[in-house]
């Protein structure tokens, strides 16, 4: 890269080491991690479906031991989360060719009308709302790094380091499957999958996304993204009540805070600028049209 490119700085040689770390750590940490939550999360679901939230002892104990056979049935979190993943997968792909299509389709990093409606409407509430909130968070992610990878293919962006293009490729697959297990989530509880972007935020990164014309403006772009979803996480700790729930963001929010840190690192900027995640750019359940 010559000194004139706006990531001069990065060697490509340390940006695909840094993106096949990423993809380590999501292979080998993350994924078993949901695998296992998620199948707790199902659990809870189905025991709550059977008797209810304050089901008699006996109830309770039924559903203790299906929770220990579940765990047991495998190191990376037993069938029933590995089942999960794999019957949403249908509806994470078209999660994301939704926000795909969309943002190909009118050259911004968005969601047509008819996108944004997918998957609302249905009068959540509690945890099923925030994980609604999440997984259009997540399409939201998903369709910008596809506008932004598309605009680089393209030559929109002036010379774009093809460890760059990987990079996005990368955490676009990653913010794919953190939707696929936000929705595996509502599909268990039988409701609809969100393939809709998220509604509030998508203006803004629309706004920003017409203005990029390199890859630091793109790179920053990405950064408020993840930013936003690391903290809505973060915050999500406090606000979800399932344990489940609880350790399904934190499975995932040290995924966008990493994701975070090699574009501080493409920027030229410091990687973790703060010893502790704010939430100060967390989306409120409330933006999720009930």
């Amino acid at each position: 890269m010559s000194a004139n490119e706006p990531v001069s700085h990065l060697s490509e040689a340390e940006l695909r080491a840094m993106t096949a770390d990423l993809d380590g750590i999501h292979h080998d940490l993350t994924m078993p991690a949901l695998k296992v939550s998620l199948a707790e999360w199902t659990e809870d679901i189905h025991a709550q479906g059977d008797g209810g939230r304050d089901s008699d002892a006996a109830q309770r104990l039924r559903f203790d031991r299906r929770r220990f056979l579940t765990r047991a049935a495998g190191t990376a979190g037993g069938v029933a989360g590995i089942a999960l993943l794999a019957a949403c997968s249908s509806s994470g792909s078209s999660s994301s060719s939704s926000a795909s299509a969309s943002a190909s389709a009118s050259g911004s990093a968005t969601g047509s009308a008819a996108a944004v409606a997918g998957g609302e409407g249905q009068a959540l509430s509690g945890d099923l709302q925030a994980v609604a909130m999440a997984a259009s968070l997540e399409n939201s992610g998903v369709a910008t790094y596809m506008a932004g990878i598309k605009a680089a293919t393209a030559g929109k962006l002036g010379t774009v380091p093809p460890a760059v293009v990987t990079f996005a490729q990368t955490a676009m697959a990653q913010h794919e499957d953190h939707a696929k297990a936000w929705n595996a989530v509502l599909t268990a509880a039988g409701k609809k999958p969100v393939t809709a972007v998220d509604p509030v935020l998508q203006p803004t990164i629309n706004a920003a996304f017409a203005k990029v014309t390199n890859v630091t403006g793109l790179a920053e772009l990405a950064l408020l993204v993840e930013n936003t979803a690391g903290e809505t996480y973060q915050n999500a700790l406090s606000v979800i009540k399932s344990p489940a729930g609880i350790k399904t963001a934190a499975s995932i929010q040290p995924v966008e805070f990493q994701h975070a840190a090699i574009l501080y690192f493409v920027l030229g900027k410091y990687p973790v600028p703060s010893a502790f995640t704010g939430v100060s750019l967390a989306r409120p359940l409330s933006d999720y049209h009930t």
